[in-house]
């Protein structure tokens, strides 16, 4: 048996809940997010999943509830970045900055090695990129420069938040790749998508949240062989809500 490379770290989210206004943005949100696998976060735009992914990161505020990484809120983790890696928006780079630019200034804030750099260059495609200044790059090579940032760390646990958004073919099918190996060599990936077929090929477990709310948590097998009606349900819901876009 091979030795995980990376410390079993579960994310745990007990009881979160968060309101804006009138706006019961999340209700009582329970999962669990197990080490060694790949957990799919999936649910229609503006179903909670950004603000639930941002209360474990500590960067929204629950109203009540926690969240854990390994036991601890990410607040105390003693060095977060090492431990966490996570994608909630584009690489926030300076256009003027060139990506190898970018990712040595947040290897120096993070306490990184910075020959870790031209691993991350690698592991995400953009080696070739690397001095490109970022005013010239597509969405889908921004999408990778925060990948590249979020993996700077080598951390245990990624959490990421859509993606594939503007990735081209061959870069959803690498980022398939990368969670399913990170997961195979002991980590814990949480991917959310309002999209089922970007997850389906790499989630080993599916959290399906509507309206603020958990509608159903298991194993991928269980969710497609076990529930079509709901499956269909949130389709429906997911190809209406893309149309109206």
């Amino acid at each position: 048996m091979t030795t995980p490379r990376h410390p079993a770290m579960p994310i745990e989210v007990n009881g979160l809940s968060k309101q804006y206004g009138a706006v019961a943005a999340v209700r009582d949100v329970h999962f669990t997010a197990h080490p060694g696998r790949v957990t799919g976060f999936l649910g229609p735009n503006g179903a909670g999943k950004s603000t639930t992914l941002r209360m474990i990161l500590g960067l929204v505020r629950p109203d009540s509830g926690s969240a854990t990484v390994g036991g601890s809120p990410f607040r105390d983790l003693p060095t977060p970045t090492r431990i966490v890696g996570a994608t909630l928006d584009l690489a926030a780079a300076h256009p003027a900055m060139t990506a190898r630019t970018q990712l040595r200034i947040q290897s120096d804030l993070g306490g990184h090695p910075r020959d870790r750099i031209d691993d991350v260059l690698t592991i995400t495609g953009l080696h070739r990129a690397a001095d490109r200044r970022t005013r010239g790059f597509s969405t889908g090579m921004h999408r990778r420069l925060a990948l590249a940032t979020a993996l700077l760390g080598d951390p245990a646990v990624l959490i990421l938040d859509e993606p594939s958004a503007g990735l081209d073919p061959a870069g959803v099918a690498w980022l398939r790749q990368l969670v399913v190996d990170h997961a195979a060599a002991g980590g814990t990936v949480l991917i959310s998508s309002h999209q089922l077929a970007e997850l389906e090929l790499s989630i080993d477990d599916l959290v399906v949240i509507n309206d603020g709310q958990i509608v159903w948590s298991g194993s991928r097998p269980d969710f497609v062989d076990g529930h079509p009606d709901l499956e269909t349900a949130f389709l429906t819901r997911t190809m209406t809500t893309e149309a109206a876009r």
